[in-house]
């Protein structure tokens, strides 16, 4: 029998992320006996000011994470902005591998890697945020015998990631931010069997492949169109086909690696049909005051048939601005429905 501590947590959060994080924090001792790696999702550009918010909300140090850094227990560590912060060996890999549900870093990238070098010895958990980013890597980390965790989503500020994880994974707890911290200083001093651990499945090591995109991998593994099936939709972000990731369609993925899940590319194509609508509403009011234009020349050049003609091209685009104008103001209903908000918070 081989054991090993449970010795690495792995943190993701999205909208309203930032609270809870520092309510999480604030609960851990001082002598935490595991590394922890924060992903909370971050626009690409700029410096994250989250390892000082977060250092100062409890007794454990942090900082940004630093490719080829040793992970210690008791140190927290934050994913900088555009890198997946993926776990090998012991030590941080920083990758600026395909997007995951438009982000880099992404919280199933990390959750997938450290599940794949650490197995039983991590503890997953999943805080505040919209869709349902968490919940395929959170389902890795239980498969190869590590614990998960969600926020409660009656305290969450964005409920759609806990809820998500609550619906498709077993969950080890289910608490409020703030006493989070508490259970898991428990559950790191435990010890875990090694051995027996299932191995990554073939769809697990191909995703994991791509989030280590321009790093050395295994020649023998097959790429993603090897092992699924295409499906009816196209990547958001390359306009590839996508490849279906499971039997009912609820996770993709492209060629080059852009992942999608269904209800992530469900929100996209609703963002992508809106500005193609507000954009063909501009290009109607164009034609239409272009038309009017051009009415009133043949009118001024003596063309009555010809303005005319123009004329009534000006009133029948008048009539599609109005119609399209008010269905974009008051009939577009939104992707997540009516009591969801789609904002992403970042620090």
């Amino acid at each position: 029998m081989s054991e090993q501590p449970r010795d690495l947590v792995v943190v993701g959060a999205s909208a309203g992320g930032v609270e809870a994080l520092r309510d999480l924090v604030s609960g851990l001792p001082a002598d935490f006996a595991a590394a922890v790696v924060v992903v909370l999702h971050l626009p690409p550009a700029g410096v994250s000011s989250l390892p000082a918010i977060l250092g100062r909300a409890g007794p454990l140090p942090a900082e940004s994470a630093r490719h080829g850094g040793t992970l210690r227990p008791g140190r927290i560590y934050t994913a900088p902005p555009d890198h997946h912060l993926l776990v090998e060996d012991g030590r941080v890999r920083l990758s600026r591998g395909p997007t995951e549900n438009g982000h880099r870093p992404a919280i199933d990238a990390t959750f997938r890697s450290a599940a794949q070098a650490r197995g039983p010895g991590v503890i997953g958990v999943v805080l505040s945020g919209s869709l349902d980013d968490g919940t395929t890597g959170l389902s890795v980390i239980k498969s190869r015998g590590g614990l998960a965790y969600v926020q409660d989503p009656k305290e969450a500020i964005y409920r759609g990631m806990p809820e998500s994880a609550l619906m498709r994974v077993k969950m080890d707890g289910v608490l409020p931010a703030r006493e989070m911290g508490a259970e898991l200083a428990q559950r790191v001093r435990e010890t875990v069997d090694g051995c027996g651990v299932p191995p990554l499945s073939l769809i697990d090591e191909v995703e994991a492949k791509a989030a280590r995109a321009g790093e050395r991998v295994a020649a023998s593994l097959p790429e993603v169109v090897d092992v699924t099936n295409p499906s009816k939709f196209a990547c958001p972000d390359c306009q590839g086909v996508l490849f279906s990731l499971d039997e009912r369609g609820m996770r993709y993925r492209c060629r080059v690696g852009h992942a999608w899940t269904a209800q992530a590319l469900f929100q996209q194509q609703s963002q992508e049909i809106e500005q193609a609508l507000w954009a063909g509403l501009r290009a109607l009011e164009e034609k239409r005051d272009l038309a009017g234009s051009m009415c009133e020349d043949a009118q001024a050049r003596g063309f009555p048939l010809v303005a005319t003609r123009y004329q009534w091209h000006a009133e029948e685009t008048s009539r599609a601005v109005e119609v399209l104008r008010q269905f974009l103001l008051n009939g577009l209903p939104a992707p997540d429905g009516p009591a969801d908000e789609l904002s992403d918070e970042s620090a």
